[in-house]
């Protein structure tokens, strides 16, 4: 009777209520089906974590790893592999924060660069003259091509530096750009090595605030799974993935992926190599680990929600990996759809569904996404429209509908309720894992963010299916996609400027020994610890200024007789004198630019800016230019000449260490904004040894004539 005295269109919504249901139960389904594998990871971490805790745990022979034991092992050498593309904004950052912080002292850093990066380069290059470990690998192609690419001819360069140096490093590590590493990470590292082939470390986003939803969801979800769903996949098939970062791979394990596969032991045909090297290294029989280690970090936190006092914590959590992920939709958006190109995709390609029953389940797990992101959407859209109807419903303005298939008591109903319920525990969950590392603001905020990465996933996953079938269906190329990262400033990481002792250690400039002594000597003496080092020999004035110039953050200078003779008159000779300082030139705004050997004190300042009227900018240059630049003032006209040494190609020539025609080759395709210095540049090529040229600084070196440096303790010139 409701059919035949009803409008129209209120039959057409009552049909189309209809199909929207029939919709529903279809999703209904997928829904569970999804939910019944996050339930089983549930119950498996949580079974495993309350039988841990009452047997393994409470056992007396239970004795958890200390950070005395991690200290007391000897060190072996290790390498850290950086492959970097357009990384210009972050890098330098990043090593002058790794640098400082790791308590470490055998290791060398190795960062990968491409020809056509050159501001890259450019900072990479300035941040090898500073630090003696690190090395810049060059990709002899223009990038981009894929991460896997970057990271096969580092691991080129880390064997060839193993041959020319008659060594062999432990293990080799993979970091990003972006990453903020901890002080025992290495030592972690070095404790486990070379028992485990493969360490993971946990990997976790750096704090945001908490309107900042996109990049929050990154906190949510790692929170989560590097807490939880890592922690089930290595106890379930004892295979262990790769981050990306954070991961040790022993020499064992990369010598075995080179041999396996051309010296390619990272798959340039897929864009998550990290995964995919995962895969390879159980298939081979190597033993994988997701390892925690308890540690603390320091962290500023705002309370209610930026409202309330701002309190400084210590962190009890997992030594880890922490990193800026993206805070913006797009770029959120077109990472995660690299990460499903290559976990969802491009790994069913090429692993197939290898494996045991375990991994098989595990690989299900990782490629779910490619359908459950869009079912999830989906929903959404049911629901937002079941909600509509649910309101006209209310209101009388819509009233008929025909029996509804998710009726009380039947199966559909018993569906939508589990799933009800599973969403549920999926929310406290979530809430448990990101108020254990974040607090409770987060907690809360990462229930909305929830549908924040839903809608992100949902992106990520068409992006990707896009590319995917481009590639399929005509070849297009897929090369990488380059996701713009933030490094946190120096006040977000809470570090402070090392003592130049110590920066000089960490650059492993000076040894530990030598060090001791020269404090002993600058504590008699009341002497700078650099013309310490200098006067004794045991440290060159280059890396002294570099060193200085990094601690004091102030810009470098070179003094040139020239310069100097053109703005002698700006500074009278007593205070040049007395301050060890040289006017080198005055700015537009009046500022008197002054090159000095250390840091001047605040009397000096205030002398200096009282005989001139100018404030003044500090140049840091080196202790033999002040000391040239000094004499010079004093009527010496030679100085400056006496300072210069014979070219490094002079002295290989001179020696029949190459040929003149070698040389004058391979200056044909050398930059030095690219190559940095030629001796490198010509080892690199293969035009000499590395002990040629060491043989041929040396003796560069001897023939220069040696600058004068003021003694320590009498004031009087002491040739070095």
């Amino acid at each position: 009777m409701d059919q035949i005295t009803a409008q129209p269109w209120q039959i057409y919504f009552a049909h189309y209520y209809s199909a929207l249901e029939s919709f529903a139960a279809v999703a209904a389904v997928l829904i569970l089906i999804s939910s019944l594998d996050d339930l089983f990871i549930d119950a498996w971490y949580w079974t495993r974590e309350i039988y841990r805790k009452l047997t393994v745990k409470r056992a007396n022979s239970y004795k958890p790893l200390t950070a005395a034991q991690l200290k007391a092992r000897a060190e072996q050498p290790l390498a850290i592999m950086v492959p970097a593309w357009l990384e210009y904004d972050v890098i330098a950052q990043m090593i002058e924060n790794m640098v400082t912080v790791l308590d470490y002292r055998s290791y060398v850093v190795f960062v990968g660069t491409y020809v056509n990066d050159a501001a890259t380069i450019a900072e990479v290059e300035r941040m090898r003259r500073r630090y003696r470990q690190l090395k810049r690998v060059e990709v002899p192609h223009p990038g981009p091509t894929c991460k896997a690419d970057c990271l096969n001819w580092i691991i080129q360069a880390i064997f060839l530096h193993e041959q020319e140096n008659n060594m062999e490093f432990a293990g080799v590590i993979l970091h990003d750009s972006e990453d903020v590493l901890h002080p025992m990470e290495l030592q972690f590292f070095n404790y486990l090595l070379p028992r485990k082939d493969m360490i993971q470390l946990p990997v976790t986003s750096l704090e945001r605030e908490w309107y900042e939803l996109v990049a929050g969801t990154y906190m949510d979800e790692f929170a989560e799974w590097h807490a939880k769903d890592l922690v089930v996949r290595e106890s379930v098939s004892g295979m262990v993935p790769s981050a990306g970062v954070g991961t040790c791979f022993s020499r064992r394990a990369l010598k075995a992926l080179s041999d396996q596969t051309n010296n390619q032991p990272f798959n340039t045909e897929s864009l998550t190599e990290d995964y995919d090297v995962g895969a390879r290294l159980a298939e081979l029989g190597m033993n994988s680990i997701f390892a925690r280690f308890p540690v603390q970090f320091r962290a500023l936190r705002s309370s209610w929600f930026g409202f309330g006092r701002t309190r400084e914590l210590t962190l009890d959590m997992a030594l880890c990996v922490r990193e800026y992920f993206p805070d913006t939709f797009r770029t959120a958006y077109r990472q995660k759809a690299r990460w499903v190109l290559g976990i969802g995709l491009q790994s069913w390609e090429h692993l197939g569904w290898r494996g045991s029953l375990a991994t098989k389940y595990l690989l299900f797990r990782d490629r779910k996404g490619i359908i459950t992101s869009f079912v999830s959407i989906f929903a959404y859209l049911l629901f937002f429209q079941f909600m509509l109807l649910y309101v006209a419903t209310l209101t009388g303005v819509w009233t008929m509908r025909f029996p509804p298939i998710f009726a009380p008591g039947s199966w559909l109903m018993a569906v939508a309720t589990f799933t009800a319920v599973a969403l549920g525990l999926r929310v406290v969950q979530r809430f448990y894992f990101v108020t254990k590392l974040y607090g409770w603001e987060h907690g809360l905020m990462s229930i909305p963010r929830m549908v924040v990465g839903n809608v992100i996933n949902f992106m990520a996953v068409a992006r990707a299916w896009r590319m995917f079938l481009a590639y399929l269906l005509f070849g297009k190329r897929m090369v990488w996609d380059k996701t713009m990262h933030d490094f946190p400033s120096s006040s977000q990481l809470a570090q402070k400027r090392q003592r130049l002792g110590e920066l000089l250690l960490a650059w492993q400039a000076v040894d530990a020994d030598k060090l001791e002594a020269a404090l002993v000597d600058q504590a008699q003496h009341k002497a700078p610890l650099g013309r310490i080092l200098l006067a004794k020999g045991w440290l060159d004035d280059e890396t002294l200024a570099e060193a200085i110039s990094f601690q004091a953050e102030l810009p470098r200078a070179q003094v040139d007789a020239e310069q100097l003779r053109a703005n002698a008159e700006l500074l009278p000779e007593e205070y040049c004198v007395r301050w060890r300082t040289l006017p080198i030139g005055q700015s537009d705004d009046g500022l008197l630019q002054l090159a000095v050997a250390n840091p001047l004190s605040d009397e000096a300042i205030e002398q200096i800016r009282t005989a001139t009227g100018c404030d003044i900018a500090q140049h840091i240059a080196r202790e033999s230019e002040i000391g040239a630049g000094l004499r010079l003032l004093r009527g010496s006209e030679t100085v400056f000449e006496a300072i210069g040494r014979p070219l490094i190609g002079d002295v290989l020539i001179e020696h029949n260490l190459i040929s003149r025609e070698q040389f004058d080759d391979a200056l044909v395709a050398y930059r030095p904004d690219r190559d940095g210095r030629i001796g490198d540049y010509l080892v690199q090529r293969g035009v000499v040894s590395r002990a040629s040229i060491e043989l041929a600084i040396k003796e560069q070196q001897a023939r220069a004539v040696a600058p004068q440096l003021v003694r320590f303790d009498d004031e009087e010139p002491l040739p070095v």
